[in-house]
């Protein structure tokens, strides 16, 4: 049989993002027990158990929040009028009002592929890149197929450079950073006749200017660029994930915020879809 744990390796093996849901409090009436744990893939499927359906809800929203940023949360769900729990700094808190009446808390954990760096080129330079990428906890690539990959940079010094730049380009890939003089990197991608949108994902001169000399001095300007780029400019992390997270709607009936999918209660009224958290909610609402 196979666990959420061993369900988690497979996932981390393949690259593909998770978030890990772990119970770690739990108050009664509740079906959840501490240690009861889920992952939750980005289209909103969950696998395993960490609460009813009420409860699996809130945590499948949440989730993807946390994918979103790469932060870990802390959800408590409370039932309605109640605040059980001492207070949390930094903890969400969502109230259930179809709640069975217990309470519980749900660390959410997103697991994310480490970035990837794509490396063409044997020099010094691309050797320092290599070096200091590993550091950072990037997996290098030097395979030359950059599908997947977060950035690549093409440190070849005059060798391989347009093949490289024109295959990081085809396989999708937002950053790539050519080692060149500013003059001979524009009369690069000039003989590479690239589009706008290409030209804009090519960065050349290489790095942040810091008055980099040796090749690691270089290395720390590249990476720093690479960086700056997947912290703070949102360079995807990974260019296969899905661009897109599943609808959400509110709950007319309790207010809850559910992820609308195939199995979500649906009902139309007055030619608007209405989405509901439970059965539950939805016959209270049809019933009204």
């Amino acid at each position: 049989m196979t666990t959420i744990a061993d369900r988690a390796r497979e996932l981390t093996v393949s690259r593909a993002p998770f978030v890990h849901a772990t119970v770690v409090r739990a108050q009664d009436p509740t079906s959840a027990r501490p240690g009861d744990d889920a992952v939750i893939l980005p289209d909103g499927t969950i696998e395993g158990f960490v609460g009813g359906v009420c409860a699996e809800s809130s945590v499948r929203a949440a989730a993807l929040d946390t994918l979103r940023d790469g932060t870990t949360l802390l959800l408590r769900v409370l039932p309605d009028g109640t605040a059980t729990f001492p207070d949390t700094p930094g903890a969400r808190v969502v109230v259930n009002p179809c709640h069975s009446g217990g309470a519980i808390e749900i660390f959410l954990r997103p697991v994310l592929p480490v970035p990837v760096l794509g490396l063409a080129g044997s020099t010094p330079i691309s050797a320092a890149v290599a070096t200091l990428a590993a550091f950072l906890d990037f997996e290098v690539s030097t395979s030359g197929d950059y599908a997947g990959a977060t950035a690549v940079v093409v440190a070849g010094l005059g060798k391989g450079e347009q093949d490289a730049i024109r295959a990081a380009l085809d396989a999708g890939v937002g950053f790539v950073a050519l080692v060149a003089s500013r003059k001979r990197g524009a009369a690069l991608l000039d003989e590479l006749a690239l589009t706008d949108a290409e030209r804009a994902r090519v960065h050349t001169p290489a790095g942040l200017e810091i008055g980099a000399r040796s090749p690691q001095e270089i290395a720390l300007s590249i990476m720093a660029e690479v960086v700056r780029a997947l912290r703070v400019d949102g360079l995807a992390s990974s260019p296969g994930a899905p661009a897109a997270h599943p609808q959400q709607a509110v709950d007319p009936v309790c207010g809850m915020t559910v992820l609308v999918g195939p199995d979500t209660p649906h009902a139309q009224v007055d030619g608007q879809d209405q989405w509901f958290c439970c059965a539950g909610c939805l016959a209270r609402y049809t019933a009204a």
